[in-house]
């Protein structure tokens, strides 16, 4: 391929900038180079002025908008707040600095695309100071995405427009031991050669199929599609398909931001693990697959994962822990090998000071934070006394205890007036139960006669001659032989 046509990678904008950047700025004065020019050009007078603090930061907003009036600057946005006016307040970092910028809603209405934290941008504005903060800060008038930003916006809604199909959600389990494992990557590419060797060592029982695809440049995205629904299409061929390429450049892992790709792995007959770069690099094919692994290795541990001793994982850790210890101290010691003890000590005091001011400006803000929360308590507080004074605990403690006082008399009361109404009425039937008692009857001078059956006599032809009757008087009982009898 003509070098015309390649990609341009990261250390080429990194070059191309190196040698923009080697030619010397042709910036406009400064401010401290007016103060100084200002200071050699007068005489020192005997006495320093005294500024104003209004007076002093609104001479700084003067030269700094005189020195600066229509600047571009790159960086990283952070802290993105837009507020309700329209206008948006954010802040432009680098690595070693930050500057606060302020886009006012005419300006902010024509920026065309939806900025967010994380962004490359390029402003264009004037340089200010705000007075009431004493304050420097951008007055922005226009944005624009730099670098890869807009290709990676473009990434970002498709990633997102997939999301929300649904084409993420089904993820299935890998077969514990595969018979054959499909492989669509380079047959040139080291990630081959790394599942080759994972295999070998873990499941040397298992088959590798391999789909041979161009894992970079413009025919990646076919090529790689057509390995899987080759797969998906011969699903009696393997257990489960690895794709997969090696480490590399952002633009150089585009081809598998797809979204042909993307679907055809989501309807792929048999499961699908990617292992794509580093353990660092995200695709959309990675979201799509069932299973998303670091990298070529690593999707072929997973697949080997059942077949693979549980010891010799271990010491493979251990030995990559040593490895990397040993690596990290060795890197260690070149990077502070060259360090100066002046140089350690200079660290050391800006850090310190940068860190003191920062406790300093901690501790005010945790006093204001006191001080308010005092201040809350306390209205709080006066505000509960009030309410607790107007309703008199006492005086309701009173009310209830003359209610219970009166509820209590008024049960006695319907005790007493309860208890005398049951006596009278017992009383009562015990007259009417008297008067009906049979044996006062006996006494007014009757008697109750018994046949020799014992049976009441209640008239004279129940009886005859000769029978012994029985006479029943109010006080004793009467024995005696019927010697006739008259039937009226």
């Amino acid at each position: 391929m003509p070098s015309s046509d390649r990609i341009p990678g990261l250390a080429d904008l990194r070059r191309g900038r190196k040698r923009r950047s080697s030619k010397p700025p042709e910036t406009a004065p400064g401010l401290f180079d007016e103060a100084r020019t200002a200071s050699e050009a007068e005489p020192q007078a005997e006495t320093a002025r005294v500024w104003t603090v209004t007076d002093l930061v609104s001479q700084v907003r003067t030269l700094v908008e005189r020195s600066y009036r229509q600047i571009a600057v790159e960086g990283e946005i952070s802290n993105w707040r837009p507020a309700a006016s329209g206008h948006c307040y954010f802040t432009l970092k680098d690595r070693d600095a930050q500057l606060s910028i302020v886009m006012f809603r005419r300006e902010a209405a024509l920026v065309r695309f939806q900025p967010k934290d994380g962004d490359a941008v390029r402003l264009h504005g004037q340089l200010s100071v705000y007075e009431s903060r004493g304050q420097m800060q951008l007055i922005a008038e226009s944005m624009h995405q730099v670098g890869l930003g807009a290709l990676l916006a473009a990434v970002r809604e498709l990633k997102e427009r997939l999301r929300r199909e649904g084409l993420f959600e089904r993820k299935r389990a890998l077969p514990a031991f595969p018979r054959c494992i499909g492989v669509v990557t380079s047959l040139q590419g080291a990630a081959l050669q790394d599942i080759i060797k994972v295999c070998r060592r873990r499941h040397s029982a298992a088959s590798l199929l391999v789909y041979p695809a161009v894992v970079q440049g413009p025919r990646c995205a076919e090529t790689v599609t057509a390995g899987v629904r080759w797969f998906s299409a011969h699903a009696e061929r393997a257990d489960v398909v690895i794709v997969s390429r090696g480490g590399g450049s952002w633009e150089e892992l585009h081809g598998f931001d797809d979204e042909e790709l993307a679907r055809a792995i989501a309807a792929c007959a048999v499961p699908v693990i990617t292992g794509i770069g580093h353990a660092t690099d995200s695709t959309i094919a990675d979201a799509a697959a069932d299973v998303c692994a670091p990298t070529p290795s690593a999707a072929a541990e997973l697949v080997t994962a059942a077949q693979y001793r549980v010891e010799e994982r271990v010491d493979r850790l251990v030995a990559r822990l040593h490895r990397a210890g040993r690596y990290e101290l060795l890197r260690a010691k070149q990077q502070y090998g060259r360090l100066t003890v002046d140089v350690v000590l200079e660290h050391t005091q800006d850090a310190l000071a940068r860190r003191e001011q920062r406790l300093d400006d901690l501790g005010q803000r945790l006093q204001l934070a006191t001080t308010y929360r005092q201040r809350a308590y306390s209205v709080r507080l006066t505000q509960l006394d009030s309410r607790l004074t107007r309703h008199r605990l006492d005086l309701h403690l009173a009310r209830r205890r003359a209610a219970l006082e009166s509820l209590a008399q008024r049960l006695r009361q319907s005790h007493t007036h309860s208890t005398r109404a049951a006596r009278v009425r017992i009383e009562r039937s015990d007259l009417r139960l008297e008067a009906l008692n049979p044996l006062r009857v006996l006494e007014r001078g009757y008697a109750l006669v018994y046949g020799p059956d014992g049976t009441l006599l209640r008239a004279s032809n129940q009886i005859v001659r000769g029978e012994e009757i029985v006479a029943r008087l109010a006080h004793g009982r009467i024995e005696a032989t019927v010697t006739g009898r008259r039937d009226e």
